[in-house]
Formats: C-alpha cells, sequence, structure tokens
C-alpha cells in the first residue's frame, strides 16, 4: 500500500485520498494539541517530559519503598510520600541538568561510555566483561541495550556536570576546626525534676469529671467497625499446573551468579577492652597496655577461652569471646581486615576498633566457593515455580475481579467459580485479622471501600485476595457512665501534670531571683541531681533522650545559667542549669580532621549542586499536567 501511493503520489485519486486523511486528523483530534498533552506530563524549557519515561521512574520509586518498608507500605504512605510529585521532580531535575551539561559542552564518548558499562560487576563473570550476562540481566529488567546505553551516558554526563561545578570547593582549616570543637564539646547540667505522678493529694469532683467528659466527648468514642467477606488466591494451589523448561534454569542461573556464591566466613572468639572512641591518648594506651599483657599470658601458654571469661568486656565474655561464623561485612572493618588475614589458630596483636581494643582468635575459615549448576538447579526450579505459580494466582484473580458485577456477592461468585469465600468478625482500624499475613494491609484496604464494593486485586503476602465489604458500624460517643474511670483517671492525669508544671516554674521564677538550687529545691522536698557529661545529639545521663532539653543546655553559659523556660520530658517538667561546659582535647582534631574535611566536603558540594538546580529551575519555564500533581 505504501509503495503504491509513493508510485502515484501526484495522481488525483491519492490527493483526495490525502485530503480525506487530513480531515480525519483534524476532526478526530489525531496529533492535536489535546493528543500531545496527553502524553506528556511536564513541560521544561518548551521540551516534553513523556508520561512513558514518568511511569518508568515511578515504579522505580515504588520498588525502592517496597524494599525499604516491605508489607508495611500502603497506599497511604504512597500518597503521604508524594510518590507522584517526586517522580516528575526527579526527571525535571535530570532535564535541567542535561541541558546544563549540553550548554558547557560535557560530552561521554563511545569508549568512555564502553568502558564504564565493561567495568560494571553486575555485568561480569569471573572478574571480565560477559556479553551474554549483560544481555540476560537487562532482559530480565525488560530494558533493551539502547535505552540502557542512553541511561548510563546520561548518568555520566550529570557525574561530570557534578564534578566540574563542586570541583572547587575547598574546606579550611579554621571551618574544619570549629564543627571539630562544636561536635565534641560537652555540658554538666544540675537538674530538677518535677514528676507529675508525685501529686496524689488530688481531689475529683464529679463536676470535673462532668465537664471533662462535655469538653472530650470525641476521645471516648468508639472506633467504627467493618465485616468483610474475601477470597484468596493462594499460590500455592497453582503450583502443581506450573512447567519450567531446563534453558529457563540455566538462563536464571547465569544472569544471577552472586545468588549461588558463598562468600569466605571465619570463625573466631576475641576479648574486647572497652575504649570510647573520643577517649584520651592516656586512656586509650592504658586499654592497649592491658590488651599486649594478656596477649602475652595466652601466647605463655594460657588458654584463650579461658581469658576472654576473665578479661573480655564484651557480651560474648560468658561464652569464652566466641563469636560464632561470620562474613566480612558483618564485622566492622579494622576487625574484620585482620580476622580475614590470619589462619586457623593464630592469635592477633591488639586490633583498635571504635568498641577498643581486640585480640583475635581465628578458629576455623571456610574459603568463597559457587554452588554448581547441578547443585543449584532444583533450588532455581521451585524459585520459578513459585514465581510462575504467583503470576498464575494474580491472574486468576484478575479474571474474577474483571467478570464479577458490580456490588455482587462475593460468596455468590465464589460458588460459581468453585472457590471459597470467608467472612471475618467485626474489626477496626486497628486490627488484627485472624488468618491474614499483613492484616494490616488488610485493614487499611477494608476502611476504604463502601458497603458490597468489591476491590480489585490485594496483595496481603499470602497470596491475592479480593474484598468485599458486607457490613460497617459507625463509632459512637459511649455514656458517661460507660467510661466513667476512663474519664476520672484523665481528669487525675491532666491536673497531676498542670500542678507539676506550675510547681516546675514557680521553682525556675525562684532561681531567677536569686535564690540557690539547692536551698529551693530542699525548700520544695527535691533533689537537686548533677548529670554526667553529654554531647549535643547523646543521651542525657539519668534523663535519657530528650532533644529539646540537650539543645537547651547547650544555649546555657555563665552568664546566662538558666534555661528561660520549664522543659517538658518524658519522666515530667525539668529545671536545668549548666554544671559545666568541657572542650574537646586538641590532640584529637588531628586525628579527626581528615573525616571532618571530608563530611564538610560533600555537605558543601551538595549544597553547591542544589544551588545550581534551584538557579536552573528559577530561570526555566516549568508546567506540570494537572492530574499529575494530585
Amino acid at each position: 500500500m505504501l509503495s503504491l501511493m509513493r508510485k502515484n503520489a501526484g495522481t488525483w485519486l491519492i490527493k483526495i485520498l490525502l485530503g480525506a486523511i487530513v480531515i480525519v486528523f483534524v476532526f478526530w483530534g489525531v496529533g492535536s494539541y489535546s493528543s500531545r498533552r496527553a502524553n506528556r506530563v511536564a513541560l521544561v524549557n518548551g521540551e516534553p517530559i513523556s508520561v512513558k519515561a514518568y511511569h518508568k521512574t515511578y515504579n522505580q520509586l515504588i520498588e525502592q519503598l517496597k524494599r525499604r518498608f516491605g508489607s508495611s507500605l500502603t497506599d497511604e504512605m504512597i500518597k503521604n510520600l508524594q510518590v507522584k510529585r517526586q517522580a516528575i521532580n526527579r526527571l525535571i531535575d535530570r532535564k535541567l541538568l542535561l541541558d546544563e551539561a549540553r550548554r558547557l559542552n560535557i560530552k561521554v564518548s563511545e569508549a568512555e561510555l564502553a568502558e564504564t558499562i565493561k567495568n560494571l560487576p553486575v555485568f561480569q563473570t569471573g572478574g571480565h566483561f560477559d556479553r551474554r550476562r549483560y544481555q540476560l540481566v537487562l532482559q530480565r529488567f525488560r530494558m533493551s541495550p539502547e535505552d540502557f546505553e542512553v541511561a548510563q551516558r546520561e548518568d555520566m554526563v550529570v557525574s561530570r556536570l557534578q564534578d566540574f561545578v563542586t570541583g572547587m570547593v575547598k574546606v579550611s582549616d579554621p571551618e574544619a576546626r570549629w564543627w571539630f570543637d562544636w561536635q565534641n564539646t560537652k555540658v554538666r547540667i544540675n537538674y530538677v525534676l518535677f514528676d507529675p505522678r508525685h501529686y496524689t493529694d488530688l481531689k475529683i469532683s464529679d463536676k470535673e469529671i462532668q465537664s471533662f467528659y462535655d469538653q472530650h466527648k470525641e476521645q471516648y468514642k468508639t472506633d467504627p467497625l467493618r465485616k468483610v467477606r474475601y477470597i484468596r488466591f493462594d499460590p500455592a494451589h497453582f503450583a502443581s499446573s506450573v512447567k519450567i523448561d531446563a534453558q529457563a534454569i540455566r538462563d536464571y542461573y547465569d544472569a544471577h551468579p552472586k545468588e549461588f556464591e558463598k562468600p569466605k566466613t571465619v570463625e573466631a572468639r576475641h576479648i574486647l577492652f572497652k575504649v570510647a572512641p573520643d577517649a584520651s591518648p592516656g586512656t586509650v594506651k592504658a586499654a592497649r597496655d592491658k590488651a599486649l599483657r594478656v596477649l602475652k599470658m595466652i601466647r605463655d601458654g594460657k588458654d584463650f577461652a579461658a581469658m576472654a571469661k576473665k578479661y573480655s568486656e564484651g557480651p560474648s565474655k560468658s561464652r569464652g569471646g566466641y563469636l560464632g561464623s561470620f562474613t566480612r561485612q558483618s564485622m566492622v572493618k579494622p576487625f574484620a581486615d585482620k580476622a580475614f588475614a590470619m589462619k586457623p589458630g593464630e592469635v592477633s596483636e591488639p586490633v583498635r576498633t571504635q568498641f577498643g581494643w581486640h585480640l583475635i582468635k581465628v578458629e576455623k575459615v571456610v574459603p568463597a566457593s559457587k554452588l554448581s549448576f547441578d547443585d543449584a538447579k532444583d533450588r532455581i526450579r521451585k524459585k520459578l515455580v513459585a514465581e510462575r505459580a504467583k503470576t498464575l494466582a494474580y491472574d486468576a484473580a484478575d479474571d474474577t475481579f474483571e467478570a464479577a458485577d458490580e456490588n455482587e456477592d462475593l460468596a455468590k461468585i465464589a460458588v460459581g467459580r468453585q472457590l471459597e469465600a470467608r467472612t471475618t468478625d467485626f474489626f477496626s482500624a486497628k486490627g488484627p485479622i485472624k488468618g491474614i499475613k499483613d492484616w494490616r494491609k488488610f485493614v487499611a484496604a477494608a476502611f476504604k471501600m463502601e458497603p458490597m464494593e468489591i476491590s480489585d486485586v490485594q496483595d496481603f503476602g499470602d497470596g491475592y485476595y479480593l474484598l468485599q465489604v458486607i457490613d460497617k458500624r459507625p463509632g459512637k460517643v459511649p455514656d458517661l457512665k460507660d467510661v466513667r474511670p476512663r474519664v476520672r483517671a484523665d481528669v487525675l492525669k491532666t491536673k497531676q501534670d498542670q500542678r507539676a508544671r506550675k510547681a516546675a516554674a514557680d521553682f525556675l521564677a525562684a532561681l531567677k531571683k536569686g535564690r540557690s538550687m539547692s536551698a529551693e529545691s530542699a525548700r520544695v522536698g527535691l533533689k537537686v541531681v548533677t548529670s554526667d557529661a553529654f554531647g549535643r545529639n547523646g543521651v542525657i545521663p539519668g534523663i535519657g533522650y530528650e532533644t529539646a532539653i540537650a539543645s537547651a543546655a547547650f544555649k546555657l553559659s555563665s552568664k546566662k545559667p538558666y534555661a528561660d523556660r520549664v522543659l517538658k520530658g518524658r519522666k515530667g517538667y525539668y529545671v536545668i542549669a549548666l554544671k559545666a561546659r568541657l572542650a574537646p582535647d586538641p590532640k584529637g582534631f588531628a586525628k579527626a580532621s581528615e573525616g571532618i574535611r571530608t563530611r564538610l566536603a560533600a555537605q558543601k558540594k551538595s549544597k553547591v549542586f542544589r544551588t545550581l538546580l534551584s538557579e536552573l529551575k528559577a530561570k526555566s519555564e516549568i508546567s506540570i499536567e494537572k492530574e499529575y500533581l494530585e
């Protein structure tokens, strides 16, 4: 047909046909403005970002969230995290950065691209690029080599732009020293705790109970309830119908070599001599000397396990320092580096980690190995069968959903398809639901549905489900007589809290008028507690992890020894005063300076790059289709 039209393009018949096609395009909107808009999610400086690119990025973000949250990920969480907006912003940012790189003539050659891809471990076998594995991996992710290479080139271009923009970022000595001092300064405080529970001489009248109930009725409202009928499609029921051929098993083995590798493991014992990361040089040396004395006893014939039980300060002390078998990644780097370089029976010199000094004795070394195809194929077959059975279960659930009439009873559908429909008892949004693996998702789905509505296919971790709410009961406010004990307890708790807060405020006011903390605390029958030293982000000894109290403590000085206000903590109300401010040991800066410079440089580079992106956005024309912002 195309060749015929090309041969007769000048004839009157073809001109009429072409005219008719143009009319169809105009009146039916093919190629029109509206259809072009339907194929994009945004415009960046007049250039579209496609729906296809958006869906790909959105799905990648969802997969990342699934890996992070597992079965606890819900639709509500996805909505609150604004994943749609994240996906669009990521695409817009990438487009702006690629345009800026093009303006700056930043390029990646074919040779550089090929070398980078060849060096990616995921495409290597035995340390060398494997073309067959390259193709298999891309096939598994439904990506063509052309698409992957375009994406990889763009990643490299953006990375080079980032290096170019941030290449001049430096961290000066004064910057690094200021950060070291700020981060490592500690304080000690005096504090008095006003615990609400100590105020027990409070009277509560019927009038107060009635008034509190009238003002807070909603907090005593019973939970709404749902009753749900559901059909479960269990993948295990479909496994017998799945057939996996030998080639599919072989392809899986070749595409997932890491899955069949067993890393080298070491079985060892250790003796730990604890040293804090910020300990003084003298403390560090004293602990090392102790470790050397114990090491000498071991080398003179003492049993390592017995020495561990006597001298170790770690949790494995009672087991003679036995750590079991472990991989390199499961231990902190200095410990792992030493243990994995030793032979069975060897005892190490003292090794320093963030926990202190260690003596290590290696008892057994198991070299890395790889499961052969013959040994792995049964396992692979079971995995592929399970995956295929899961797909069949989903297809069956989806087919049932598509065939169901609106508001049709699931029980009737189940009978017609020889399936089993089950019905729950009434449950609240707090659950749980017996017999459902991920009942939280089940509950969340049920409370979004209207009566007799059939849900779309749901995955609750133990198969696929169709749900139907068959009854619902609204929450209701109970009569006071039914919740009176709860209301009275809440009134008491409120009055205790008010009394503690007022007593603390009066106490602080007295201190600001010149009364001493010890004298005033004695007058009110409480005691002043002096804390041990703590850092800005650390636990306050005697109080716990209270960020507001720690923040207030570091604002105190000799000129301003008391906090401006009473501080609320989990245990009650605190009045605090500065006891001492402890500057860090200057000698520690030399040891920490390199790490500080690295962290500060990374922060500054990130800020510079974010600033560039903000400037690019500010001078660009960006429009986003409304439907993708909901």
